[in-house]
């Protein structure tokens, strides 16, 4: 099976008395006998899906969602999540006295108000939310008389003289300095867990509008009169922060995406100069987005951070068909062809190649499914919709359309005029003169040695990407970026950060309470704390080991874990009043709280390798150390995933793009030909992102996908019409160049045109946007160079066809000299 290719005059004399409109596959009769039903029908569809993309498409995002539901640590945690409140989706909000400390009376009624504030917005789980204000947070002394405790804001609280000393005598008894109190005593953390859903509406919380309400809140506390300095400041930080940022910024995506729009228009009419063909393949390629919208919303899911690229990447592809499609339509109405006849004419010559190369980025995106992460295969499946639809908007609707339109005949001229004048090296025809140098031999072999050094290059410098972030704080923001700095504040100014890894220790009910288990949970304390990284270790242990000491006179000699069970009864006791998340109601469930520094790969890894290894060595019948709970605990599950992920996608997106190639070219040798130059691309782009800081994660993992996808479409498109001449008898270089003329120019052009869009990204103020824009612009350019010289380069050494040296010998011209000598030699010997 191949791509059917006419000659130069196959449409010169076309004209629509001569045409026989039966001719052609079923397909194409059916969709150009029946213009007009397409139309009509294609109109309708995109009413009803603008319809459905308006009043039911949301942007949001879910904490669900981003997690691996099928790794072993994430089902832990959900297993026990009702026992490990505060482990999961929460908020730090840091309150900072600007005038003077903590124990102001001023600065302590802005915080009472914003903590009722909190209190009240909808999704906080109220019952452990933690405060200075709230009677959860305890203090605990030991007196002559015994335990002595109650809350810390002391009850009655008036901002007295007497009453502040009281507080601060409860905050230094607390031990809350590091964790609640800054260790400059300058703010104060409330905590604030959330709930998946609001229990008020049953629906998912919308972090958009909760990121708003956050930060309607900090604009009123901050405000100060002119002239004078904000009294407090807050910072926050948490998942539901840092998603309402990311959709925050996501809408000035759309300016971006517009940019990138008018950028494509801009190029493709500069080098059609014909208003009506740019505006259809641009209409064309924006009604495949209406469609792909609208479907989305029709299986009720959602644009997250992750997924709204993916508009935009319909967008690109769409852009790069419907260029072929009307280069093609150009070059046969300039031959002399009814613009019905050359898009009939262009219909036959590229639909499969199109189609085929759909299917590849339909598959390409559909192979992400297999990540076990919702958001990546909500993304796979919104692409795989999105392409699809392109089936129908760029390779069906988009010729029919330019059958009633055309082109304009100056454009049409012009183009004719660049393919017979390639030998006057005007404008692009010197690239294509120079491209035309790649189908000999030292050209080529020069070609495939430079492409080897670069892959070999690039693969050793591959060696060093990374799985996970590779910087504190938010990678996924710009590092200045106002949650960046509250990050930062939050870091250098409490002891116990945000990123928080806990091992579940699961036992009989009561087990918690069991000397031996006791023991072992301290002695995994003490090993996490001694890892890099690891700022400090919460456990009941310690708990523990306090009230036996203050149960015998404060000495330190009793800070130690007791054997008498009727002794470690008491001290689980006592902590349970102060510290109630440090275990169950059954005291089944203990986490091991491990407070880190940051949540890079490298600290996550050796987090994760000490805990497993322990737990391997000290698991029981009495007692299982189950990874693994915390937002960094979480966070290292998705790594793990991605890891395992990345291979496996890189090898089912090839292994889907070889078998497509070979189902179109029937060769092996073609197959490399197309997929070689595929592979180069993927590995440089590896390497560049090692040498721009970039990890593989949740979002950069499809990147790759996505440049292999894309970029295969270039590739057939010029290989199928190369094979297809030299299957007619034309030599590689005359193959090569009536290829590159036909469809060689648009895959530079839309290689220009897609990298000059999306480089625009570059300027987001969503950091893994700008990554991605950054990454998707190298394999676009990358995969176009690698298309126009590595595959005359390959198909010299893999496809050679006939010589060139055989083309006189095969040519029209030639044989009739031959002929005439013959003839006359004949009449010289009859005349002898």
């Amino acid at each position: 099976m191949h791509t059917p290719v006419h000659s130069d005059k196959d449409g010169e004399h076309a004209t629509l008395a001569t045409f026989d409109p039966r001719s052609g596959s079923l397909l194409e009769r059916l969709v150009f006998n029946h213009r007009l039903v397409v139309m009509l029908a294609c109109a309708l569809i995109t009413v009803v899906l603008a319809a459905l993309a308006v009043g039911r498409l949301s942007l949001n995002a879910s904490f669900e969602k981003m997690i691996p539901h099928g790794h072993p640590y994430i089902q832990n945690y959900l297993e026990h999540k009702d026992d490990l409140r505060g482990l999961g989706n929460s908020l730090r909000i840091v309150v900072e006295n600007k005038r003077g400390d903590v124990y102001d009376a001023g600065y302590l009624a802005t915080l009472r108000k914003i903590n009722d504030e909190l209190f009240l917005m909808p999704g906080v789980d109220r019952a452990w939310l933690k405060s200075l204000w709230t009677p959860s947070v305890r203090w605990t002394e030991v007196t002559e008389e015994g335990f002595r405790g109650g809350p810390v804001m002391p009850d009655g609280y008036d901002g007295s003289p007497r009453a502040t000393d009281e507080l601060r005598g409860n905050i230094a008894r607390s031990g809350l300095v590091g964790s609640l109190v800054a260790s400059d005593f300058k703010s104060s953390m409330i905590v604030v867990p959330l709930l998946d859903k609001d229990p008020t509406t049953g629906q998912r919380i919308d972090y958009r509008a909760l990121s708003h309400a956050i930060e309607e809140l900090r604009t009123r506390y901050e405000a100060a009169p002119a002239g004078e300095s904000p009294a407090v400041r807050m910072h926050v930080v948490g998942f539901a922060k840092l998603v309402g940022d990311l959709i925050d910024g996501l809408h000035q995506m759309a300016l971006y995406f517009a940019v990138a729009a008018l950028i494509a228009a801009v190029i493709i009419y500069l080098y059609t100069r014909c208003v009506r063909s740019t505006g259809l393949v641009i209409a064309c390629s924006l009604i495949a987005v209406v469609w792909q919208l609208g479907l989305v919303a029709a299986f009720g899911l959602e644009l997250d951070p992750y997924s709204i690229l993916v508009p935009f990447l319909v967008f690109a592809i769409g852009v790069s068909h419907g260029a072929q499609k009307m280069n093609g339509i150009m070059q046969d109405i300039g031959r002399g062809a009814h613009r019905l006849v050359a898009a009939r004419f262009t219909f036959r010559r590229l639909f499969l190649a199109g189609l085929t190369a759909l299917l590849a980025d339909v598959v390409g995106f559909a192979v992400l499914m297999v990540i076990d992460i919702p958001v990546i295969q909500e993304l796979a499946l919104t692409a795989s919709v999105g392409v699809a639809v392109l089936i129908f908007t760029n390779l069906i609707l988009l010729p029919v359309l330019l059958s009633y339109v055309g082109v304009s005949p100056e454009a049409a001229a012009r183009s004719l005029h660049a393919e017979e004048g390639a030998g006057k090296a005007r404008g692009f025809e010197r690239l294509w003169n120079l491209l035309g140098h790649f189908v000999e031999r030292r050209w080529a072999l020069r070609a495939v040695v430079a492409s080897a050094a670069l892959a070999v290059l690039g693969f050793g410098v591959s060696q060093g990407l990374k799985i996970g972030d590779l910087d504190p704080g938010a990678p996924e923001l710009r590092a200045d970026s106002r949650y960046n700095r509250d990050n930062a504040y939050i870091t250098d100014h409490y002891a116990l950060s945000s990123d928080t890894f806990a091992v579940i220790v699961k036992t009989a009910k009561e087990g918690c309470l069991k000397y031996p288990t006791l023991v072992e949970a301290d002695r995994l304390a003490w090993t996490l704390q001694q890892l890099p990284g690891v700022q400090t270790t919460v456990a009941l242990t310690g708990a523990v080991r306090q009230i036996t000491a203050g149960s015998n006179e404060g000495s330190p000699k009793w800070l130690t874990i007791a054997r008498n069970q009727d002794v470690l009864n008491y001290g689980a006791q006592q902590a349970s009043v102060n510290n109630p998340d440090l275990f169950n109601t059954e005291c089944s469930v203990m986490p091991v709280i491990a407070y880190l520094s940051d949540h890079r790969a490298e600290t996550l890894d050796g987090v994760v390798r000490a805990s497993a290894e322990f737990a391997q060595a000290h698991d029981s019948e009495d007692r299982k150390f189950l990874l693994a709970a915390g937002s960094a605990g979480i966070e290292a599950a998705t790594n793990i995933v991605v890891r395992k992920a990345w291979g496996q996608m890189l090898m089912l997106v090839y292994a889907a793009v070889i078998v497509l190639c070979f189902i179109t070219f029937r060769s092996w040798r073609a197959v490399v030909v197309a997929v070689v130059p595929l592979v180069i691309t993927s590995v440089l782009c590896e390497a560049l992102m090692v040498v721009l800081g970039i990890g593989v994660k949740v979002a950069t993992l499809p990147v790759i996908a996505l440049g292999v996808g894309i970029g295969v479409d270039y590739a057939l498109y010029l290989l199928s019409v190369q094979l297809a001449f030299q299957r007619k008898g034309d030599t590689l270089a005359v193959a090569y160049r009536r290829a590159l003329q036909f469809t060689g120019k648009v895959v530079v052009l839309v290689g220009i045109t897609l990298a000059a869009g999306v480089i625009t990204w570059a300027f987001s103020p969503i950091k893994f946007q700008a990554d991605m824009g950054i990454l998707l612009a190298f394999m676009f350019v990358w995969n176009m160079v690698g298309a126009v010289v590595l595959i005359p380069a390959l198909s010299h050494f893999l496809l050679p066809g006939r010589k060139a040296g055989e083309e006189a010998e095969s040519s029209p011209k030639p044989k009739r000299r031959r002929e005439r000598l013959r003839l006359a030699l004949g009449r010289a010997r009859l005349g002898h």
